[in-house]
């Protein structure tokens, strides 16, 4: 039997020393020229051209980091802009970054209801066979749009609880656009997302659900970035996971995200994107791995420090 999904990811979190998430968000124009050389800039014509110097860059990402981070986030849309080479390239990362330990997140943030969910949740999270294709495993978890309610949450949980899997629904994103929904009151008193909070609270509590550790496979999606809220979202959430974005290069700074975990210093991951994976920008030494690899190695540090 697969072991409960937040179970694992707080045993990786130990195992690695630090309850940390590096985000792979490939963007062509920025991959280091040791990969797309010096050559005119902009995305090729040619989709393979381009999905292939995505993939080395992501390949690279993955091994630098992958002693260091408890899990990924790959983010989809930045292969599914290659149509589908670039979706095969994102399943065969998955499945590269499970082989090396890492707990892998689809950065996917769907959300529908009913038949429509059901079938994102079969084909963004579930492992899948096919005659003609074989196996092809899922990522560990996904990130879902948690404001459909709990019709577009319920398939998601339900394929998650059927196959030792998370979920991550966006409760406080970090973008400051969000905050005119997700920061109006209600009637109540409550926010928005304060409301949605309680939602995913209530529906991850479920049968089955919950892990050892007190931590239910649905999760949130907090952002680093509002410090203000956090909180009480903590108060609302006490069995959710939060998957911190926003850390580093958007601004979330360690007194920010320290309220996200409980005294014992479990309960989050903290996610950083651009500040690792791009760390060779500024960086002088033509070893690009190494300078990722750096990266992370001081942000594992910074949210140690935060989480003892």
């Amino acid at each position: 039997m697969t072991p409960h999904f937040a179970d694992r990811l707080t045993s990786r979190c130990e195992q690695v020393g630090a309850p940390v998430c590096v985000g792979i968000d490939p963007v062509y124009e920025r991959l280091p020229a040791a990969i797309i050389g010096n050559g005119p800039t902009g995305v090729p014509d040619n989709a393979h051209e381009a999905v292939e110097a995505i993939y080395q860059y992501a390949i690279g990402v993955i091994e630098a980091v992958a002693p260091h981070a408890a899990c990924v986030k790959l983010q989809s849309a930045c292969f599914e802009r290659y149509l589908w080479p670039g979706l095969e390239a994102y399943h065969q990362l998955v499945h590269y970054a499970q082989e090396r330990d890492l707990i892998v997140i689809g950065d996917v943030k769907r959300g529908d209801i009913g038949l429509s969910s059901a079938h994102y949740a079969a084909g963004c999270l579930a492992d899948s066979r096919f005659d003609d294709l074989g196996r092809v495993d899922g990522p560990d978890a996904v990130t879902i749009n948690a404001y459909l309610g709990d019709d577009g949450i319920g398939p998601f949980v339900d394929m998650a609880a059927s196959q030792g899997k998370g979920v991550f629904a966006l409760v406080r994103t970090s973008n400051p656009g969000g905050d005119a929904v997700q920061g109006l009151h209600l009637d109540d008193g409550r926010t928005v997302a304060q409301a949605v909070g309680q939602l995913v609270a209530q529906l991850g509590s479920g049968p089955g659900l919950v892990g050892q550790g007190g931590y239910s496979l649905l999760g949130a999606v907090v952002g680093a970035t509002k410090a203000d809220d956090i909180t009480q979202l903590r108060q609302i959430m006490p069995q959710q996971v939060f998957l911190v974005p926003g850390f580093g290069a958007q601004g979330g700074s360690a007194s920010d995200v320290k309220a996200c975990f409980k005294p014992d210093g479990t309960g989050a991951v903290i996610t950083a994107s651009r500040s690792v994976i791009y760390a060779y920008e500024k960086n002088t030494t033509d070893d690009w791995r190494s300078a990722v690899e750096q990266a992370a190695i001081e942000f594992k540090q910074q949210v140690r420090s935060i989480s003892q």
